[in-house]
């Protein structure tokens, strides 16, 4: 049997709560580089493209920021469009608000916070969007996750997450060997995949959370799902 037929449940290095913030915040930017050079804004831009309109203002979330390289993405992307965006990041990780705010230039209108999803409940959304969260969530706080999105959006969401495959788990330590990426980046890196999903364990987990939404694949190695 394969070894990743089944989905890897161990922790990753840098959720541990004993971290040091300045070892943590050189993850989070090297992980920033990893989606750059794994095209990781792709889908979420193509995403928000297909549902917004120039001239106009929209109110997004992206749960689990990180370093907040997903949002400053966004900024830029509405700013050439002419799309005006009012940008929140909620993380659990308070390491992550302070290596937002530290990689974020003056300028960029972005309102990272510290907690929990659920709190903002009470607030309006026109986008919901994670990246790169989905697998570090077990299966009980994803399927409260996708309620929650389908419940709480105007527009749309989106989560974009990694593809369990063999060919990406096989040449993950190529390349983060290639461009010399933190230690922690490429244990972590190796056991994300391992730990993502596959497309029939999206429709189950959709199942359980009672949503109709969109599985689909992206280029390199990327599963996302959206509402329709």
């Amino acid at each position: 049997m394969s070894a990743l037929a089944t989905r890897a449940v161990g922790q990753e290095l840098m959720d541990a709560d004993d971290l040091p913030a300045d070892t943590y915040a050189a993850v989070v930017r090297d992980l920033a580089q990893v989606n750059t050079v794994t095209l990781a804004a792709r889908p979420t831009l193509s995403f928000l493209a297909a549902h917004v309109r120039r001239g106009k203002r929209y109110r997004l979330l992206d749960v689990g920021f990180g370093d907040g390289d997903m949002l400053r993405r966004i900024a830029r992307w509405g700013n050439r469009r002419g799309v005006e965006f009012e940008l929140v990041g909620i993380d659990l990780n308070p390491r992550s608000e302070a290596a937002a705010r530290a990689d974020t230039p003056a300028g960029y209108n972005i309102d990272y916070r510290t907690g929990d999803y659920a709190d903002l409940a009470g607030e309006r959304w026109d986008f919901i969007v994670s990246s790169l969260v989905a697998h570090h969530m077990t299966t009980d706080q994803l399927v409260a996750f996708l309620a929650f999105m389908d419940a709480h959006v105007h527009t749309g969401w989106l989560v974009n997450d990694l593809h369990r495959h063999r060919f990406a788990y096989t040449g993950w330590p190529l390349l983060a060997a290639l461009f010399r990426w933190h230690d922690i980046v490429r244990h972590d890196g190796h056991l994300s995949i391992a730990r993502s999903y596959r497309p029939a364990e999206w429709q189950s987990l959709l199942a359980r959370a009672g949503v109709d939404a969109r599985v689909f694949t992206a280029f390199p190695f990327r599963l996302c799902v959206s509402s329709r």
